[in-house]
């Protein structure tokens, strides 16, 4: 059993009630801009890779109270057709805890595109201010708006008047390795109306070579009374625990380990024990599930991205990936998963971070 020191939690629980299952913690109810979340742990936004295929799989297994959306354009997204959008796609049934997550520089355009979100039933929009891939931040999006303040926060101001439902801001440290600036821009974003956020604490030309700066969230969280969710290097329960108990954030974002294990959040939430199968269900069950939901081609092209991160689970996966991706039929990457468990690969207790990149 994992416990966990709440001195970050209930102020009116007593020292001899301080620890506590993490599945308790976990599952303890979160209330953003007057809605309420089931418990503390939430899909991060991750472009790709938060598929709703990924999404469905995440959601049988159970445990996670919100998942984020990949990033959509929000000039696209008033007049996007659900049933053939890469991105904006998503099914009915995940509607009440899913956050769609947008991406632009045009306070009235995201305005826009986050009334069609609220139309359409989502818990939430999501505003991205934290992506550092140099296409996304060449158009001013993303991390580039940390470096001004002020329209990052017309933004958030101009989202706010256009919805009812739940804010969120996802942002970086900024540009320096001083918090300082995402301090003030927490600040900032509370003040326009933002109602919770979800911060990564890293540089933002940085993409995951060094470790992230937890002390950083504890910062943001000192700075503001709204929810904050960390986000960074979470790989199991024990990651989890510190990173509450060292920063005090309300919840707990998973991205790459929710990708590689998407059982990950069902493990905290709710003890989950894996079975000897579960790695060559999941191989399979991805597949089927984006052959679902997009052209074959795209299927393929998905499941691909995501092999990288699913070989992190086998002892020997650098050389595993190589041989999961070849071909570009889905009869030939169905062929690549049962060659793979023919030969009874070795599942790493812990998975290799070197492939999580």
């Amino acid at each position: 059993m994992v416990l966990i020191d709440i001195k970050h939690g209930d102020k009116q629980l007593d020292r001899k009630n301080r620890y506590m299952d993490i599945t308790q913690w976990v599952n303890r109810e979160l209330v953003i801009g007057g809605r309420t979340v089931s418990n503390r742990l939430a899909l991060a936004p991750m472009a790709v890779l938060g598929n709703v295929a990924l999404r469905s799989i995440i959601a049988d297994h159970g445990g996670c109270g919100l998942q984020f959306m990949e990033m959509c354009n929000a000039r696209a997204v008033p007049h996007e057709n659900r049933h053939m959008s890469m991105t904006f796609k998503w099914r009915d049934e995940e509607l009440p805890y899913l956050v769609c997550q947008l991406f632009g520089s045009e306070p009235d355009t995201l305005a826009r595109a986050a009334a069609r979100v609220e139309k359409e039933g989502f818990f939430g929009v999501d505003l991205n201010f934290g992506c550092s891939v140099a296409a996304i931040c060449k158009k001013n999006c993303g991390a580039a708006l940390m470096k001004d303040p002020d329209l990052a926060g017309r933004i958030v101001s101009a989202v706010r008047k256009a919805v009812s439902i739940p804010v969120f801001a996802k942002f970086r440290t900024g540009w320096t390795p001083d918090p300082g600036p995402a301090v003030d821009l927490a600040r900032r974003f509370e003040y326009m109306g933002a109602d919770a956020l979800v911060f990564h604490p890293r540089v933002s030309p940085d993409r995951r070579g060094r470790a992230p700066l937890w002390d950083h969230i504890r910062r943001v969280k000192e700075a503001v009374s709204i929810p904050v969710f960390g986000n960074g290097n979470v790989f199991d329960s024990e990651d989890a625990v510190k990173m509450f108990e060292t920063t005090g954030c309300d919840g707990v974002a998973i991205g790459r380990m929710a990708v590689v294990r998407p059982w990950i959040f069902a493990v905290m939430a709710r003890g989950f024990v894996p079975d000897a199968q579960i790695c060559e269900r999941y191989a399979h069950d991805l597949l089927d599930r984006l052959l679902a939901h997009f052209e074959p081609h795209i299927a393929v092209k998905t499941f691909k991205k995501t092999a990288l991160y699913y070989s992190a689970n086998f002892t020997f996966g650098q050389s595993i990936w190589p041989a999961l991706i070849k071909g570009d039929t889905p009869s030939q990457i169905r062929e690549n998963i049962r060659r793979l468990f023919k030969g009874n690969p070795l599942i790493a207790q812990s998975p290799n971070r070197n492939m999580m990149i």
